[in-house]
């Protein structure tokens, strides 16, 4: 081979090689980051103004619009303190400013997009989370947790083979600057749960099937309520309240059975249930599980459920230890469609951190047919 026959050859490896960078990640089930989705590949400083990234393309690996700020964590300019517990590095969207990433995924399917948030400046901040087509704003007023590690599950179905998933601010502060911070976004192809499993009617009732849960760091995952997100990242679920319901998984919480579960965090606030088919007249045994996730949350975490227009109460006194107890109840179905509902009859907050609310855990929830 001449010479220049080898540049050439060398030349279009490396211009492939390079492309593949360029190209949106597509794997057999996706689980994990987004491309530089902790944004830890940071832009020239020739493409940095102080804090602020100029250029559309200049952050690596995503798109952006508007004032868009690459900050690190810790102390500020101004006496501001920017919690960042993933990482060195978050992305702060100003008034109107976005970030956008385009990816390859499965027409048809659903997924769930995990990513860490945490307000900045105003109380009333919020962040806009969309695919093509479909989109929803999650509050961020209330914390959850003590170090700003906040994490958010939002999910779509995708209708296309490539979806751009953005970022957006859409407030309009008097400090153009103030905004959300994201510090890390990840995803994955949420799997259908099965129809039954051992007989139990109802689906995906030991939340083994959830969103994308971070390996290395977790403080539970924030699950939106039905009004801002219509699909949700718990198949099976319908997060009926106007809070959250916190989702759990074992790697860094105590949970009483499998991998996951969930907390009930906002009390009467934080309700989760799930329309099960039924027969009418016929009697069913619903139980579940109730307990703590050894997180410091303490006292009367009693679970309330009902299973129709039937009411039962699960009394639960925790002591922050990781313990649980299993309840089983009786009732008739008065449908062929029965509704059975979740809610925390108290608010909770951690023994050694008032200032942020926690819940009883869920966790093993059947209904069997009986005679």
């Amino acid at each position: 081979m001449s010479l220049y026959h080898s540049l050439c050859f060398l030349l279009i490896l490396s211009l492939c090689h390079g492309s593949q960078s360029l190209t949106p990640r597509r794997t057999p089930h996706l689980d994990g980051l987004l491309l530089n989705g902790n944004f830890e590949q940071t832009p020239l400083r020739s493409n940095m103004k102080g804090r602020q990234i100029i250029g559309t393309n200049s952050l690596p690996h995503w798109q952006i619009s508007g004032h868009v700020e690459l900050v690190s964590g810790g102390p500020q300019p101004g006496g501001f303190y920017f919690p960042v517990p993933r990482g060195i590095h978050a992305i702060r969207l100003g008034s109107l400013a976005s970030i956008s990433q385009d990816l390859m995924v499965k027409r048809g399917l659903v997924y769930s997009i995990t990513f860490g948030a945490t307000r900045t400046c105003a109380q009333d901040e919020n962040i806009k989370v969309s695919v093509p087509g479909q989109a929803n704003e999650l509050p961020l007023q209330t914390v959850f947790s003590s170090d700003g590690g906040d994490t958010y599950a939002w999910a779509f179905k995708a209708t296309s083979d490539l979806v751009k998933v953005t970022f957006h601010n859409p407030g309009v502060q008097e400090d153009r600057t103030c905004g959300p911070l994201i510090d890390v976004v990840a995803i994955k192809e949420i799997l259908p749960p099965l129809r039954y499993s051992g007989g139990n009617l109802v689906k995906n009732g030991g939340f083994e099937i959830g969103p994308h849960v971070f390996a290395n760091y977790s403080t539970g995952i924030l699950i939106p309520a039905r009004i801002q997100d219509f699909i949700s990242p718990l198949p099976g679920w319908i997060i009926e309240s106007l809070k959250p319901v916190k989702y759990i998984d074992k790697r860094h919480f105590k949970v009483p059975s499998g991998l996951a579960a969930v907390e009930l965090v906002a009390g009467r606030e934080s309700a989760m249930a799930q329309i099960i088919r039924t027969v009418e007249g016929k009697p069913y045994i619903l139980s579940f599980m109730v307990g703590d996730a050894q997180n410091g949350c303490h006292g009367s975490m009693m679970v309330e459920a009902f299973a129709g227009k039937e009411a039962f109460k699960l009394p639960f006194v925790s002591e922050g230890k990781g313990e649980f107890k299993t309840g089983r109840f009786r009732f008739v179905a008065d449908s062929n469609r029965t509704r059975i509902t979740f809610y925390s009859a108290f608010y909770h907050t951690k023994l050694h951190d008032f200032g942020h609310l926690c819940g009883p855990v869920l966790d093993s929830v059947i209904v069997i047919p009986t005679h």
